[in-house]
């Protein structure tokens, strides 16, 4: 059976039209009015990808992401009326894979879920040699989906990873932010550059011992960034 998409909406208009285009499209759609109902959904029907309104009646969307995340590594595109960049940065910093603002075009969101699952894939980099960094402090495996630090598993998004391994595997390189929404995202919004800041802010938390002070990933002012991991013979 197809795994499902997941829209969790509380306005019954929207989320019909979004149903309806997706259904179009040839996906297989559930719908969830309350964040509550939509983690139960998550793990009941383990959803290709989730479609989150950040504004639910029993529970802020920001909220849900984080939860849903924890259920299960699925991406999330996040659909909603906050417009300012400073919320699409925060929506990406929680782990967000897309954000799209209402008013939407319906066929633009199906574009992006296109797009984000075709991201979320794993099996474009399963042909890569896992790489070794700083005497085997870090492995990025792309056969596995898997970064090791210090023998430990890093939980990194689909996203996030992908960012990391563009990164690695190019050593010393500079990549600007658009280079890297090109490389790692699969392509180009307004705004998404500063989406990439998001996502190296939560991949530094999770592989430094001191973000403020990282060892792999260098910030080049006014261009975009830098690994300084040294690759293990």
């Amino acid at each position: 059976m197809l795994y499902p998409i997941l829209v969790v909406e509380d306005d019954p208009k929207i989320a019909h039209i979004v149903k309806v285009y997706l259904e179009g499209a040839g996906f297989r759609v559930i719908h969830s009015e309350h964040g509550k109902d939509a983690l139960d959904a998550a793990r009941k029907e383990k959803p290709l990808l989730v479609i989150l309104d950040l504004m639910l009646p029993d529970i802020s969307g920001e909220e849900l992401c984080l939860q849903l995340k924890e259920v299960a590594d699925v991406p999330i595109i996040m659909l909603t009326a906050k417009t300012s960049e400073e919320e699409r940065v925060a929506g990406f910093a929680l782990g967000a894979d897309d954000y799209v603002v209402k008013p939407f075009s319906p066929r633009e969101l199906v574009f992006r879920v296109k797009a984000v699952l075709k991201r979320f894939e794993k099996g474009d980099l399963s042909g890569s040699e896992p790489m070794g960094f700083n005497k085997g402090s870090l492995l990025v495996d792309g056969q596995t989906y898997t970064a090791t630090r210090n023998g430990r598993i890093v939980r990194l998004t689909s996203t996030e990873f992908k960012l990391l391994f563009t990164l690695a595997g190019s050593p010393d390189r500079v990549f600007t932010r658009s280079e890297l929404v090109e490389k790692a995202l699969g392509y180009q919004f307004e705004g998404y550059e500063r989406s990439v800041d998001a996502h190296i802010k939560n991949i530094r938390k999770k592989l430094e011992d001191d973000p403020q002070n990282p060892v792999f990933i260098h910030t080049i002012y006014g261009v975009g960034y830098r690994f300084a991991g040294k690759r293990d013979v």
